[in-house]
């Protein structure tokens, strides 16, 4: 009893010695001292809320760091004029999260969900990436934390929570695929480790090929035979080189499928289909069969190409060659002959046309309907059926009938494709 008695008053002398060397240091302004303190978790909390304002960028950055830093001297950095004490913050405060127990005390919880909800709206991207980096692969943090750094409109903040975070569930998801216009952001997604059929589905309707790239390269990722389908009429009707590799190599193909892909891909491509997937020795002849078909069929293909711009150079000469003329050549699906006679009509280039057919982009689509003399509601008919413009890429009629763009803009955004 007299022993622990004696061992409580030499702890209290010893923390009063420590507290008055503090002090001490504080008084004199010493800056290594105070370096010192500001990194010791025993030093008092009072005096770590001193140092939080403290004139040395050093000290300030190791009261960021230090674990025992009260939240009313953490709220004080949060606001700190340099960068790297914000920093060193972020880094803190998002590390109380990852590893968090049932058994971790509700005011350190407390303590970090606050200061998380603070530096989760700064205006600096930097403090909100290293946030996001942190936090993408925790299930400890609230919802709405996840959901906020997600649709960060700054792409290196938001990219870490949408391809990692657990806490975005297939609603979330299919909702950002519909309101984001960030780029790159759907990229991201594609890249999640176990894409459901549903997320599939949304990303594949968007037509974005870097996304869809991404997603059809994904080995984990679900995608539905119809929606598969889809992509491999996108890959072959309109010649998307970067998805013929993904395709090819996607696991489980069936049959069918595979036989379709070998009418466009590189035979190159075809044996690695036969390898992937074990085919045996007659359902890779079937497919070789296929790809010498094409290979055959490939200069009658550049003959009826050369035919019909022939064709269209004469329609365009006996003056039959209008906007009800693109349009019904588009509904019967006449998709070289629209390019044919939107080569003549706009006097572009035939690479120039067939590039801004491919970019997804809708204010290029209805500068070169502009450019060919077409009508607005002939553009809305290319851009839809013909380009297969995205949701938020599409450009729409002004006042039902008239083109949403000036000519000025029109003519700036056709100039470098003249």
């Amino acid at each position: 009893m007299i022993m622990n008695m004696f061992k409580k008053k030499e702890k209290r002398s010893n923390d009063l010695a420590s507290y008055e060397k503090a002090r001490e240091a504080l008084a004199n302004k010493q800056l290594d001292d105070k370096i010192t303190l500001a990194e010791q978790e025993t030093t008092p909390q009072e005096m770590l809320y001193y140092l939080a304002e403290d004139a040395s960028v050093e000290v300030r950055k190791k009261i960021a760091q230090n674990v025992n830093t009260p939240v009313h001297a953490d709220k004080i950095l949060s606001k700190d004029d340099d960068i790297e004490v914000k920093h060193e913050l972020a880094r803190k405060i998002a590390r109380f999260f990852p590893d968090i127990s049932n058994e971790s005390t509700e005011k350190i919880c407390d303590k970090a969900l606050e200061m998380i909800e603070i530096l989760a709206q700064d205006q600096l991207p930097s403090v909100r990436q290293i946030l996001a980096e942190e936090l993408k692969s925790s299930s400890s943090i609230p919802q709405h934390i996840a959901l906020q750094l997600a649709s960060d409109e700054v792409l290196s903040v938001c990219a870490p929570v949408l391809e990692y975070s657990p806490l975005l569930s297939d609603t979330d998801l299919k909702e950002i695929i519909a309101a984001t216009t960030l780029t790159g952001s759907l990229e991201v997604i594609a890249l999640r480790n176990g894409i459901s059929g549903e997320v599939s589905d949304a990303i594949a309707a968007t037509l974005e090929i870097p996304a869809i790239t991404n997603l059809l390269a994904n080995q984990n990722a679900q995608i539905r035979e119809e929606t598969l389908d889809n992509i491999i009429n996108e890959a072959q009707d309109r010649n998307i080189h970067e998805w013929h590799e993904p395709l090819a190599k996607r696991p489980n193909l069936s049959m069918r499928a595979m036989k379709r892909i070998a009418t466009f891909v590189a035979s190159s491509l075809v044996d690695v289909m036969i390898t992937r997937n074990h085919l045996d020795q007659e359902q890779g002849d079937e497919l070789l069969i296929r790809v010498r078909e094409r290979i055959s069929e490939e200069e009658p293909d550049s003959d009826d190409q050369r035919s019909l711009a022939e064709q269209a150079a004469d329609l365009y000469e006996r003056g039959v060659m209008d906007d009800e003329f693109i349009q019904n050549a588009i509904k019967n699906k006449q998709r070289e002959l629209v390019i044919q006679s939107l080569i003549i009509m706009s006097e572009l280039p035939e690479a120039s046309v067939r590039n801004i057919l491919l970019k997804k982009k809708g204010s290029l689509v209805v500068s070169l309907a502009w450019k060919a003399e077409l009508s607005m509601r002939t553009a809305l008919q290319m851009q839809n059926d013909l380009a297969h413009i995205p949701p938020n890429e599409f450009l729409n009629a002004k006042n039902g009938i008239d083109y949403p763009m000036s000519e000025q803009q029109m003519e700036y955004e056709i100039a470098l494709y003249e």
